[in-house]
């Protein structure tokens, strides 16, 4: 049931015609990453590249590119996990049906880790000079493991069910890191590894760490999983392979995945970090250098006819999108019961995940008197933004349910229309400042730091969007071009940024200049970007610049603004600036002379050239 490594998948694959064998040379270095973007936004099939230049190991991506081929991997027992999570939520169903959740109970078997004494990944050793050295854009600090599975284990109390496995960017090679010998970590205070991180500083002595890459796809999608702590996603991993996942005990070190095709074994200590990055990230922007922990490299492992996994990302949509899809559709039913009074939730893509969510709420306890200010609505934003990478989010946009029975937190062009047709800038703005956003987010004023906004609409509609400029509108001396993103949505293009200081004063001189009855304000919110046209193209397009690019307590300002009781609030449009500052880190473009060689490709023909 289901496949025992990555050889089986990348064959089963091939086989069924949802994967490509390319074997020209490809470079790892910048080439590869550009003919997986390309083949990823096409739609295409999975890539084995057999021949990669200077390296003994062939490279396989795009396996998760699209939902229906991820789906398709884990066909086996996709739908029996996803029984076992709906009997989470209302374990009567079983009673109900039960010819449909026969094989629930069995599930569970599968879950648990087994031991065993040796495995294939143990057959070979490496060097990590001897990986494939992928780059996936120009400035990159060197080259990067985009698909590891990182497991760690605590040092106050080892062992497999105790372990955490998570997806922490590796860079095995540039900036300060001795060559072979230390190899970069990325991760972030919110993670797992950072729980064990802190035991180990605790008890002031190293922690073991190994990193796998390849074997069989589910342990890919267990190391993404937002599982609760404490639980093992090795757990999760067996129940989606079908099978139990073999692990190899170390005497005084982790545990050894069996069937991975390569494990970078090590440790961490708590004490030292060096520079890391930068790298490309999923923002669409670089992540910029910062001390990170390293890990201290003792064996690097391989099995036989190893491949090697990787993934590419940068501006959404990417592949990593497909990986937020599978598990929406896994537990997606789970979030009521987490929740309370919440009935969905969407990180939006777009944006780059962790800067912007939309949630639907429901204003339960007032039935006898309609709603007209958002209230239980605040308490179950509050309880959102205290789920696990949830906690990131800078922009939470919530909605009660009654507003519209029918909404699809996925229609998010909808969802912001009915949000504007009802939100009142003066009460339904909550913000949190001086506090933390997402690592990779550099809208905010360090590392970490940020701020936080809660914007709630209930009750019924309260104006009419409007869908065409007004013929009175009249703007200030360099501010020009104005467009409309989506009904009730104003972009325009504004002054070049130039100092923090300068900016806030331009912002505020901006909404000086008009009053609550000025035609702008038929605008619920008007937005401040460098270039309009741009950012009204495309939805997608709207929520990348906006949500990028703003810090909300620093870059939100409006009309007729005041303050009542602490509490900020306007009359007129709400004003976000998110023109590109200084501070902002770069966006992420292409080598033209790598793209060049991929047209080449593209232009001779072979089993690329229609994706490319």
């Amino acid at each position: 049931m289901g496949y025992r490594n990555l050889t089986d998948c990348v064959n089963d694959l091939e086989q069924s015609g949802n994967l490509i064998r390319v074997t020209d040379e490809v470079d790892a270095n910048l080439e590869a990453a550009e003919i997986h973007r390309r083949v990823y936004q096409s739609g295409g099939p999975a890539i084995l590249f057999d021949n990669v230049k200077g390296c003994e190991f062939p490279m396989v991506s795009n396996l998760f590119g699209t939902l229906e081929r991820a789906k398709y991997i884990f066909r086996d027992a996709f739908e029996n996990v996803q029984r076992a999570i709906q009997l989470k939520v209302d374990p009567g169903e079983a009673l109900r049906q039960p010819l449909k959740y026969w094989r629930a109970p069995f599930v569970a078997l599968q879950m648990r880790p087994k031991a065993v004494r040796t495995g294939p990944v143990m057959q070979h050793k490496t060097r990590l000079s001897a990986l494939p050295q992928l780059k996936s854009w120009p400035d990159d600090g060197g080259a990067f493991v985009t698909l590891p599975q990182v497991y760690s284990e605590d040092v106050r109390s080892p062992g497999l069910m105790k372990s955490n496995l998570g997806m922490y960017r590796v860079q095995i090679s540039g900036n300060q890191f001795r060559a072979d010998r230390e190899a970069g970590m990325h991760y972030q205070i919110h993670r797992g590894i950072g729980v064990q991180h802190k035991a180990a500083m605790d008890a002031g002595k190293p922690f073991h760490v190994n990193v796998f890459v390849g074997g069989n796809p589910a342990m890919t999608v267990a190391a993404v999983m937002p599982l609760p702590e404490g639980m093992s996603e090795l757990t999760f991993a067996g129940a989606l392979a079908g099978h139990r996942i073999q692990m190899v005990k170390q005497a005084n070190a982790a545990s050894i995945y069996a069937q991975a095709d390569f494990c970078i074994s090590g440790t961490i200590d708590p004490q030292r970090q060096l520079p890391e990055g930068p790298f490309g990230d999923h923002l669409g922007y670089y992540s910029l250098t910062h001390d990170f922990p390293v890990l201290n490299v003792k064996s690097v492992y391989h099995r036989k006819n190893a491949i090697w996994p990787f993934t590419v990302v940068g501006r959404p949509p990417q592949e990593d999108t497909v990986f937020g899809e599978l598990i929406h559709e896994l537990t997606g039913p789970v979030i009521p019961t987490v929740l309370p009074g919440i009935k969905a939730v969407n990180a939006v893509d777009a944006s780059g995940v962790h800067p912007l969510l939309l949630a639907i709420g429901s204003e339960r306890y007032v039935p006898y008197r309609p709603t007209d200010r958002p209230q239980e609505l605040l308490t179950q934003a509050n309880a959102v933004l205290g789920q696990g990478q949830m906690s990131l989010a800078k922009y939470l946009w919530i909605i009660d349910e009654a507003c519209d029975p029918e909404l699809d937190i996925d229609d998010i062009q909808t969802f912001f229309v009915r949000m504007l047709e009802r939100v009142d800038w003066k009460r339904d703005l909550h913000f949190q400042t001086q506090t933390t956003i997402d690592t990779l987010d550099y809208s905010g004023s360090g590392l970490n730091q940020g701020s936080k906004v809660v914007i709630a609409a209930v009750g019924p509609r309260v104006r009419e969007l409007p869908k065409e400029i007004p013929s009175s509108l009249s703007l200030p001396e360099g501010f020009r071009n104005p467009k409309i993103c989506i009904p009730g949505v104003l972009a325009i293009s504004a002054p070049t940024s130039s100092s923090g200081t300068q900016d806030k004063a331009m912002l505020r001189s901006f909404c000086d200049t008009f009053s609550a009855e000025s035609p702008i304000s038929r605008f619920p919110l008007v937005l401040l970007v460098d270039d309009s046209g741009f950012t009204a193209r495309s939805l997608n397009n709207f929520l990348w610049t906006v949500f990028t690019r703003s810090n909300p307590a620093v870059d939100i300002d409006g009309i007729d603004a005041s303050i009542q009781d602490k509490h900020w609030g306007c009359v007129g449009s709400l004003v976000i600036d998110a023109r590109v500052k200084s501070h902002h880190a770069p966006p992420l473009i292409e080598n033209p002379e790598i793209s060049k060689r991929v047209d080449a490709m593209a232009t001779k023909g072979g089993p690329l050239a229609k994706y490319l």
